[in-house]
């Protein structure tokens, strides 16, 4: 049994959002110009809601102008690639995100093509993705760049360390493989179909799970002493009848074999705002220089 420290995402972000003020009012001073951040919401999910609202209070607490645009859910594709279009050219819009998911009539990638590469703070254009992937400055999704900050924290340098992604999306599991690599990890990237999956699990310094199954990952999947890092942000019904959130992870059964493990919530999911936050200042600062 070792003893598992719990990695506070949320202290984390907290401090960054606070340094990221200061940063923002010096940005201002400098330049002259606030960093905007404009979010464009479709439709009527309540979860999104309650995200984009978070995102637009947290923009403001930093010292940012937030612009939201909040379209019915019947909104046609063409009148959404218009509004995209129109913040591409707006000088006074530093960062643009369209808050996902649309409704089914609406094609995701076609809206998230048309989005100015510079401005796409969510990092998810193929122009960002394909310069992360060979190395060059691009605007990185909010996750994974939580997720290696945490790790960073926790550990200090991280090279040399097997890490083992368990999930191949291309919001978390691809990009968070390719930052890795960047801090000088041996990266494995698993998924549901991966032979001896918990062999695998078992070889890493650094596991995370990101596939969006609830306690996937059980305790025996662990190697004594890793550090864990929990994407997953699932809701079950308990014995009890009681909704609660649980990771991907099997969080009690880590307890007492991961060395560091994040909790849900609480540990990754505060990290994604701020690293928005940050993003759309690194965005102005690249448009302005």
């Amino acid at each position: 049994m070792v003893e598992t420290r719990l990695i506070d995402g949320k202290a984390f972000a907290e401090a960054m959002r606070a340094r990221l003020k200061g940063e923002v009012a010096a940005f201002i001073k400098e330049i002259g110009v606030t960093p905007g951040l404009a979010v464009v919401l479709v439709g009527d999910d309540p979860a999104s809601a309650v995200y984009v609202r978070n995102k637009g209070k947290q923009t403001l607490e930093a010292g940012m102008a937030s612009i939201e645009h909040k379209l019915a859910a019947d909104t046609a594709q063409e009148d959404v690639l218009a509004l995209v279009r129109a913040l591409n050219a707006d000088e006074a819009v530093h960062g643009i995100l369209v808050q996902l998911p649309l409704p089914p009539h609406i094609d995701a990638q076609a809206v998230l093509a048309t989005i100015d590469p510079a401005k796409d703070v969510d990092g998810f254009h193929v122009v960002n993705a394909g310069r992360l992937a060979v190395g060059l400055d691009s605007l990185v999704p909010c996750t994974p760049l939580g997720c290696v900050m945490l790790l960073k924290d926790t550990l200090g340098s991280l090279a040399g360390l097997e890490a083992v992604v368990v999930g191949r999306s291309n919001i978390v599991g691809k990009p968070l493989a390719q930052l890795l690599l960047r801090e000088d990890c041996t990266v494995t990237i698993a998924h549901s179909r991966t032979k001896d999956l918990r062999e695998v699990c078992r070889r890493a310094d650094i596991l995370i799970g990101a596939v969006g199954r609830p306690e996937m990952i059980r305790g025996d999947w662990i190697k004594p002493g890793a550090t864990v890092i929990d994407v997953g942000i699932n809701r079950i019904t308990g014995a009890d009848g009681k909704a609660r959130l649980v990771g991907d992870v099997a969080f009690d059964e880590a307890q007492g074999i991961a060395g560091a493990i994040t909790p849900v919530p609480g540990g990754v999911g505060p990290m994604t705002i701020a690293c928005l936050l940050a993003n759309t200042l690194t965005a102005a600062r690249r448009q302005r220089a």
